[in-house]
């Protein structure tokens, strides 16, 4: 601020949210209210099918242009920083140029499918479930980071000597704001490198995947306070990093979740269910995995069910139809129900709670007579209905129903969508009508981090949300969920229940 402005600078945290799409960056004032808002496009690649790609370059720079553009706006006093990211995707660079040596492989990219088949059939999947929490799966970052390094550094040389290093997104943004090379322990434990229980790098799993130890990065607390921010504005020339998220563990800080009983859904291009477990990982079962949401001083332990594709399944449909995602939006909700039709959206497989590789992207039940609303409601169906069962899952993990979920991301400001997951879910759902929920955590965290909140005060804050409850009954939610359960059967050729009868 300089001494002719009228009034002073308000006192902010400035969050930054990197995504699959964008990346946002948000000013938040001591209320907890947005006060500033910037984003910034992001561009992905796919150069074959099952391919994705990002370029690094492109994710640095869209970072201190969101920046730079949320400065632009008004005077701001940053007390803080935080930064929730796109989990597991990888990144291999050179820590001399700084230069990537290679695209950014994102976390819904495929090429790695057999490697991880074959690893399976050798008999590591339990092993590796076991120790990571999670199952062998081209989604995680260890199969990735082995295919960047054999395409530059075959041998492994560059890695041993240093000179070499890799991370996930949130490494490689460190990197370039601080010069720092490390990774906070919630995103590690996306990597399927991380021992849940001992909470450090697994040195057998990454000799494994022939990931040298020493091209990993340091595991960072969640807090841990960063180097000084390098090449962005004079006003942040003395700012630090002081919280990293991953996204959706970062909506389910913001959610106010710090407890077990609580499930969080956080709607993307994939889909998120996360939910505490304790402090002490939780047994896996019924199709949901292990993670870390966050370390403060211990991790705090979650179980999560992640779906491969929701929003991205809404992109590609409106793109088909010569539209956009509000556009399909009408046409969906025109259709008084979607005439039979189900849209299994396994573009890359199915993620929870069937962990299906192999699986076919179907939509069946269609005659000559369905219209583009029909399949368009079929599509936003299919994100409500593969919410439901994961959220089917918890409940069985948990041993007990869930009377509500929480949900967030930008797919839930959609009212219709929002009362169609209460409906197929038969629950009460709580929607925080705030879309930059991710950017927000990552912001509560650094202000309680760098003193600008009291963890009291910031666990008091106001959490704007609106309540959907089921207006149909239990018995026709029912028979939508046996129906969709006949479609993912189909889709993942396997015989329906009837088929089964008459093969016997």
């Amino acid at each position: 601020m300089t001494a002719s402005s009228p009034h002073p600078a308000p006192e902010v945290v400035v969050a930054v949210d990197q995504g699959t799409g964008s990346t946002k960056a948000t000013a938040i004032d001591h209320n907890g209210t947005v006060i500033a808002r910037a984003s910034v496009p992001v561009s992905r690649s796919d150069p074959r099918p099952g391919w994705v790609e990002q370029d690094p370059l492109e994710l640095r720079d869209s970072v201190t242009t969101a920046i730079a553009a949320l400065l632009d706006q008004r005077p701001l006093n940053v007390a803080g920083v935080g930064l929730s990211n796109q989990r597991e995707s990888a990144v291999v660079w050179d820590r001399g140029t700084g230069q990537p040596l290679g695209p950014m492989l994102g976390w819904q990219d495929r090429r790695t499918a057999g490697r991880a088949a074959a690893a399976s059939q050798n008999g590591w999947a339990e092993e590796v479930r076991s120790r990571t929490g999670l199952p062998l799966d081209p989604m995680f970052s260890a199969l990735k980071l082995e295919w960047l390094l054999d395409q530059v550094d075959p041998d492994r040389a560059g890695c041993r000597s240093g000179r070499i290093a890799v991370g996930t997104v949130d490494s490689w943004l460190l990197f370039c704001l601080t010069g720092e090379h490390r990774i906070e322990i919630g995103n590690a434990s996306r990597t399927q490198l991380l021992n849940l229980e001992q909470v450090e790098w697994d040195a057998e799993l990454a000799e494994r995947f022939h990931i040298p130890l020493r091209a990993l990065p340091k595991l960072a607390n969640s807090a841990e306070e960063s180097e000084p921010l390098a090449g962005l504005s004079p006003i942040l020339k003395h700012a630090r990093i002081h919280a990293v998220l991953g996204d959706s563990h970062a909506a389910l800080y913001a959610n106010g979740v710090r407890t077990t009983g609580q499930v969080k859904v956080t709607y993307g291009s994939g889909s998120s269910i996360i939910a505490l477990s304790g402090e002490a990982p939780a047994a896996t079962s019924a199709g949901l995995v292990r993670t870390i949401a966050w370390d403060t001083g211990r991790p705090a332990y979650a179980v999560e069910g992640t779906i491969l594709a929701t929003g991205s399944t809404l992109v590609w449909l409106s793109e088909l139809f010569g539209t956009d995602p509000y556009g399909l939006s009408r046409l969906a909700e025109s259709a008084a129900s979607s005439g039979g039709v189900d849209f299994v959206p396994a573009f890359s497989g199915l993620g929870a709670p069937f962990w299906d590789p192999s699986a076919q992207a179907i939509i069946s039940g269609f005659g000559l007579g369905t219209t583009q609303a029909e399949i368009a409601r079929a599509a936003f169906e299919s994100i409500t209905l593969q919410t439901a069962d994961v959220l089917t899952a918890v409940e069985r993990a948990a041993g007990a129903s869930l009377a509500s979920a929480l949900i967030d991301g930008a797919p839930a400001q959609n009212d219709w969508l929002a009362q169609l997951q209460a409906d197929l879910s038969q629950m009460e759902i709580k929607r925080n009508n705030v879309a930059e929920l991710s950017a927000i955590g990552a912001a509560h965290l650094a202000g309680v981090s760098c003193g600008f909140w009291s963890e009291q005060e910031c666990e008091g804050l106001s959490r704007d949300r609106t309540t959907f409850t089921p207006s149909i009954g239990p018995d026709q939610a029912q028979d939508h969920r046996e129906r969709w359960a006949h479609a993912i059967r189909r889709s993942r050729l396997q015989p329906t229940p009837a088929q089964a009868q008459l093969a016997r």
